[in-house]
């Protein structure tokens, strides 16, 4: 599909349903324009009226597109498969199709919404146990799974949507000092993904280096910030 401009996508360091959308945008190779939301600075620029206007859920990411506003990493992942070409990120197969999604719903609805930033600090002095109980109980349903169906990547030998959504799940477990030697199928499968150059974080900052200046000053303009 021809487009006019770069997709826009709003997003956080260290989001991971952010970081999953610019995987996915590695593996389209498609070029992209980057607006830091920033979630903890002046109490979260997710709050402010301006982002609130572009995803009332007030969350990250959101991805200007075709026209269209996105949010929900896993509408936009499947979005940009079904328009532009490159890599498939979501197999033609059905029955491989839907074993891509058990996998991806499991981590962005059973898993990494239990350990993000609002529900954390709603938490309070738990949060960190309470992080380690949740990621560890997705990740005792995920590992047979995974151990059943994966082959060089989460299902089959192809990288999909489920290894877009398990390399930032890991990294979260690892922020919260969860055990991954504990699920040797997950810590094989990303240590494979992150050795592709897609798959590789940027360094923990908060404005992207390819942010453009036209999006600072959105940013800038209410001095806000918007949280993980």
């Amino acid at each position: 599909m021809a487009t006019q401009t770069k997709p826009v996508l709003y997003g956080y360091f260290r989001s991971s349903c952010s970081w999953r959308v610019r995987i996915a945008f590695a593996l389209k190779g498609i070029e992209y324009d980057q607006v830091p939301v920033n979630l903890i600075k002046d109490g979260g620029q997710q709050l402010k009226e301006q982002y609130k206007a572009l995803n009332p859920m007030q969350q990250v990411p959101a991805v200007e597109i075709d026209g269209i506003t996105l949010s929900q990493s896993l509408a936009v992942i499947q979005y940009i498969d079904e328009t532009r070409p490159g890599p498939r990120l979501l197999p033609t197969d059905p029955k491989a199709r839907a074993q891509v999604r058990i996998i991806s719903d499991l981590i962005a609805s059973g898993i990494q919404p239990l350990q993000n930033l609002y529900v954390l600090q709603k938490i309070g002095a738990e949060k960190v146990q309470w992080a380690q109980h949740f990621i560890n109980r997705g990740f005792q349903a995920l590992e047979p799974i995974l151990k059943q169906i994966s082959g060089k990547y989460c299902v089959g030998d192809e990288i999909s949507m489920a290894d877009i959504c398990l390399v930032p799940q890991v990294y979260n477990a690892e922020r919260f000092k969860v055990d991954v030697e504990q699920y040797p199928t997950i810590k094989r499968l990303n240590e494979t993904l992150l050795e592709t150059e897609a798959f590789k974080k940027e360094p923990e900052q908060s404005d992207p280096p390819n942010t453009s200046k036209v999006h600072l000053i959105f940013v800038s303009s209410y001095c806000g910030c918007f949280p993980d």
